[in-house]
């Protein structure tokens, strides 16, 4: 499976025994993420993670949690806990809630996807899935969390690997910080990719 890091939290993901998935192509991620792509997951309804104008007239199958406020599209709701197929790839979903931002705010459903039982995109929560995970796509920064936060989630999924995402706000010091920490302290293999790389 060949994973495309783009911008903040969008990834890409391509088996040629399989298709091309798409996961949060939102307003910071660069549009060509999307070029022959075979479907789209979203983890959640914000719009660092998802960008209307990217996906109108592509006519690509979307996957939304149950209840996305996603005016003007169509897509599949899946809630927690579902199976299901996407390009080819099994998906299973896991959590249900947007991590808390600030006070009484309201929180939106967002759901972490585990692909192929190998890579595990949390979107915007830190959610440890039930199942062992292969590669762990774990959040930078946000206004939800602290690096601290990042290091124990990704201690405690303890996967074979992990790859910063949702990394968009922070200027270059702040993002060889947190890989800085990450690595040293991350407990497994951490790299992180500069958009438009793979692996």
């Amino acid at each position: 499976m060949r994973l495309t890091k783009y911008t903040h939290s969008c990834i890409r993901l391509e088996r040629e025994d399989l298709g091309v998935l798409v996961v949060d192509p939102g307003t910071w991620s660069e549009p060509e993420a999307l070029r022959g792509a075979d479907a789209v997951l979203i983890t959640h309804e914000h719009a660092d993670h998802i960008d209307p104008s990217h996906l109108q007239g592509l006519d690509l199958p979307l996957y939304a949690p149950k209840g996305a406020a996603l005016p003007d599209l169509d897509f599949t709701e899946v809630t927690p806990n579902d199976t299901f197929t996407a390009a080819g790839f099994r998906i299973t979903t896991h959590g249900g809630t947007h991590a808390r931002i600030y006070g009484d705010l309201p929180d939106c459903a967002n759901l972490g996807y585990l692909i192929e039982g190998s890579v595990y995109h949390p979107g915007d929560s830190l959610h440890v899935p039930s199942t062992p995970v292969e590669t762990l796509l774990v959040p930078l920064h946000a206004p939800w969390m602290r690096l601290s936060e990042s290091i124990d989630f990704t201690r405690t999924v303890n996967p074979s690997r992990a790859l910063g995402i949702h990394d968009a706000q922070l200027n270059p010091r702040g993002l060889a910080s947190a890989n800085g920490w990450l690595e040293a302290e991350g407990g497994t293999n951490y790299r992180y990719l500069e958009p438009g790389s793979q692996l």
